[in-house]
């Protein structure tokens, strides 16, 4: 009878001891899965932040002009370019445009631009009879989002070469904001139109350049219909390519 009940005992003991070891090997595998999926997460987000990382220093690392770099990058980049031409392509025609080779800073910029396609899709948006036509700007997204990327800049004036502003002339306006000293804003240009010129502009403004071809196409923007602050109602959009 005790040799019975011991025997129950003793299985039953051993059951329960197998039964707990096996409770023990599922929490232990589960242990290591939720392990395994903490690791996880932890890797992505490492990858996450290391990614992040990544922009900023791409965001840091990328070169932008500003008014404080403009004269050395230009004064570097005019020696690698030996182009002096470009093209203004509009829905009324081309217009041909030599740049005047003593104007250094200028030329460079205007070369760099239409490289970096800053020009397609701008508009004329000034148009005035019988005194100028003035381009290379808009008013949508994009044009802005160019301009950030390429960077905040004014130019130096160099408006003592011996360019007078005849008609033809391909001049940079000066910024209005904040510039005593008439610095250029180097984004926008204007053509002059009016016959013989517009000589009250000496010494205000850089001639960089003259129209070579295109001066009927420049004379028809400048009849256009415009609103109270000379923008015309249709949008002359402008794409510029360089002329070898």
């Amino acid at each position: 009878m005790f040799s019975k009940r011991f025997s129950a005992v003793l299985l039953l003991v051993l059951v329960v001891a197998l039964e707990a070891c096996s409770d023990n090997n599922k929490a232990s595998k589960s242990s290591i899965q939720n392990t395994k999926e903490i690791d996880t997460s932890e890797q992505k987000t490492d990858t996450i932040s290391a990614e992040i990382v990544k922009e900023v220093k791409k965001e840091k690392d990328t070169f932008r002009l500003t008014t404080k770099n403009a004269v050395d990058f230009f004064f570097n980049y005019e020696k690698t370019i030996t182009e002096n031409k470009v093209r203004l392509k509009t829905k009324y025609g081309n217009i041909d445009i030599k740049l005047f080779e003593n104007t250094p800073y200028h030329r460079a910029n205007f070369i760099y631009l239409t490289k970096k396609k800053y020009f397609d899709s701008t508009y004329f948006y000034r148009a005035v009879p019988n005194f100028v036509i003035q381009g290379g700007n808009t008013d949508n997204y994009k044009t802005s989002k160019k301009r950030n990327e390429i960077g905040h800049y004014l130019l130096p004036p160099d408006n003592f070469k011996g360019h007078s502003h005849r008609r033809g002339i391909v001049s940079m306006p000066s910024s209005n904001i904040d510039n005593p000293h008439k610095f250029a804003s180097p984004y926008e240009f204007f053509i002059v139109v009016q016959n013989p010129g517009a000589f009250h502009l000496d010494g205000e403004y850089t001639a960089f350049g003259k129209v070579i071809a295109g001066m009927d196409v420049v004379d028809t923007i400048s009849k256009l219909r415009t609103d109270e602050r000379e923008w015309p109602f249709e949008n002359v959009i402008m794409m510029a390519e360089i002329l070898e």
